[in-house]
């Protein structure tokens, strides 16, 4: 064991082998009785592919470059494929990120062919949860189609798309299923006798985990709905999901009584003070999936969750065995085969497969190789702390871990607090190698769950309603200054970080707060005033009536908490890091931003990335992302990390 200084120490885990292994497997379903995903590819673009799984357990990506599996639609996107067996053989449709159309492929046959029309009319013409019916010869699915240029000139309708390809060219040739009443929809889960489908919608100003409705359509034999019915949801209740069980009743999540628990034709199936359900930031989400026999496939928890199989006439649930600790909100079923996406503190994200004959849960896809020795993962702690008001905070702590390093004994450590994204969402306790780097280096992470967080009840996020800048600045600090306190943090190094939402809290952080020694801002939100006039995407262009109010009403609340308007207040040095193609928070943001710290001598670091959107997927972006956060915690923090490129601040 050598003694040397933290943030010195020697890791395996470099920039590159992190970037390597980012992202996960997505939107796993079924073909006939094959299991198919999709998955990142960081080093080929960040493009997103799609893999099979053969009978015999081969695995082998479908699509190869530059075919990339991804929809825009929401900007978020959503489930981008689906696919039936035609003549024994699969046939698949997917939306082409580059383009949007959907597109049919036969594997080992002719290149896809594209089924929709490019539309020259703003953001064009956009797909997802495709769905094929082949006894209408369509592709059923949410269409996502722009009337003008500005981002929320903009309608969403369920529709048909005819797999002969005779719309390729022709929108009139896409049949709409329903109206655009609504200004968001999801994609419509058919009855098992195909008569009725039910889909949910919402519209502005609410956001999905706010209020949406769950519709319900009488479906003809030639394919056409008829007038949709509200049978569940409204202003202040949420649905997450909606399905079918396989004697035709209404299976949905709902959060009624505080909590995503689940419900059969309106009766709860097993009110638990937990979630069998989650924020719709992605269309197709799925946290139950009805089975053949009449159970049903449930990903629940409160904070994390786990894969369990619900009886619904007795409301019990027998969670899978194995060392998985998080699922992802994704399940497919086929027969009394259920497939999810888990991962533990000690593995990334795999696909799993449940036989519930058996219970045995196995992995078949994107399996977990320890890229390094396991002894240099970090070893979380799950913690709750107290936060103003008295009120709960949620984190996970990460401290600093190496297999053959420690620090002198009258040294603390650094720490960087980590704030999610969403901000309705909530950081996940799995192996994340970007936490890895800074831990195996000497440099402590905690993610904070501030109030406002999903995955533990409504009462829980509400806790942000008009409070965003407030409650989140308060909670990173609170669980900041606490492990301060209690001797586990060095009070004099302390950081925040976040990307989006979390980006926005990091800067307001700096902003209101001298908690901070200094900070790293990615793609984030810095002017609530802007943001919510326009320069933002649909989705969320309302979301600040919610999280600050509404504009017209409380204006200078707007100003008060936007740290382009409390620039003046940061002294703390940054790293400020944006996608140059990010139209949910445009680099605009961060140009007034630092128009502002003009003159200022404020040490900092912008760096914007051509090609890259919300959300960095690029190897060698995350590459540089990493290193330039390290060399920013090494130059305010005193450390001496080896081999790490010097980050340039200007003033």
């Amino acid at each position: 064991m050598r003694t040397l200084a933290y943030g010195s120490w020697p890791s395996p885990i470099d920039a590159a082998l992190a970037a390597a292994h980012d992202g996960h497997p997505e939107y796993a379903g079924f073909v006939g009785d094959e299991a198919w995903w999709t998955e990142p590819r960081p080093t080929e673009g960040g493009r997103r592919t799609l893999v099979r799984r053969r009978a015999d357990g081969t695995e082998e990506p479908v699509l190869p470059a530059p075919w990339n599996v991804r929809s825009r639609v929401i900007e978020y996107g959503g489930t981008p494929w689906g696919g039936a067996v035609v003549d024994g053989e699969p046939l698949v449709v997917f939306a082409h990120f580059a383009d949007q159309r959907l597109y049919a492929y036969r594997p080992g046959g002719d290149a896809p062919r594209p089924l929709t029309p490019v539309s020259p009319v703003g953001g064009g013409l956009r797909w997802a949860e495709p769905q094929v019916r082949l006894e209408h010869g369509e592709v059923w699915c949410v269409l996502e189609e722009f009337t003008g240029d500005g981002p929320v000139d903009v309608r969403r309708v369920l529709a048909a798309v005819p797999l002969d390809g005779s719309a390729a060219q022709d929108r009139d040739g896409v049949r709409e299923l329903t109206d655009d009443r609504h200004r968001f929809v999801s994609g419509p889960r058919l009855s098992p006798d195909g008569r009725r489908a039910a889909w949910l919608a919402w519209d502005h100003p609410r956001m999905p985990w706010d209020g949406t409705e769950l519709l319900v359509a009488e479906v003809a034999g030639d394919g056409t709905f008829g007038e949709p019915r509200t049978v569940a949801g409204g202003p202040e209740e949420s649905i997450a999901q909606a399905d079918w069980s396989v004697d035709g009743r209404l299976l949905y999540a709902s959060d009624r009584t505080g909590w995503w628990n689940l419900y059969r034709d309106g009766e709860p199936l097993c009110p638990r003070e937990e979630e069998f359900g989650g924020p719709l930031w992605k269309l197709g989400h799925r946290w139950f999936a009805p089975l053949e026999g009449g159970l049903i496939a449930v990903v629940h928890g409160r904070g994390a969750t786990t894969l369990g199989i619900l009886d619904p006439e007795t409301g019990e649930v027998v969670d899978a065995a194995g060392p998985w600790t998080e699922f992802a909100p994704t399940l497919a079923v086929h027969g009394e085969r259920v497939v999810a996406v888990g991962a533990s503190p000690r593995s990334a994200y795999e696909v799993v497969e449940l036989d519930t004959r058996t219970g045995r849960a196995r992995v078949i896809g994107a399996p977990h190789d320890d890229p390094v020795d396991a002894a240099y993962y970090p070893e979380p702690q799950i913690r709750t702390f107290t936060g103003p008001a008295g009120r709960e905070i949620h984190a996970h702590v990460y401290p600093p871990h190496h297999p053959a390093c420690t620090a002198p004994g009258d040294q603390l450590p650094p720490y960087v607090v980590w704030a999610h994204g969403g901000p309705t969402q909530r950081a996940p306790l799995v192996l994340d190698l970007e936490i890895a780097y800074f831990t195996s280096r000497g440099i402590g992470v905690a993610e904070v769950d501030y109030g406002g967080s999903s995955g533990y009840g409504r009462e829980y996020r509400n806790l942000l309603r008009e409070q965003w800048g407030v409650v989140d600045v308060e909670d990173c600090a609170a669980v900041a200054q606490a492990l301060a306190d209690e001797g586990t943090a060095d009070r004099d190094r302390l950081a925040i970080r976040g990307g989006s939402a979390g980006g926005w809290t990091a800067a307001a952080s700096l902003a209101t707060t001298d908690v901070y020694a200094c900070g790293t801002i990615i793609y984030p939100i810095l002017d609530l005033a802007g943001w919510g006039a326009g320069e933002t995407h649909d989705f969320e262009s309302r979301y600040l009536e919610t999280l600050v109010g509404p504009y017209a009403e409380v204006p200078a609340r707007y100003a008060e908490r936007s740290p382009t308007e409390q620039a003046d207040r940061i002294t703390a040095p940054f790293l400020l890091l944006q996608g140059l193609d990010d139209v949910i928070c445009p680099p605009a943001q961060c140009e007034r931003f630092l128009a502002r710290l003009e003159g200022r001598r404020v040490p900092h670091a912008y760096i914007a990335f051509e090609g890259e959107g919300h959300g960095f997927r690029r190897a060698e972006t995350m590459i540089r992302v990493l290193e330039s956060e390290l060399s920013l915690y090494a130059q305010v923090f005193g450390l001496n990390p080896p081999g790490v490129p010097t980050l340039e601040l200007t003033k």
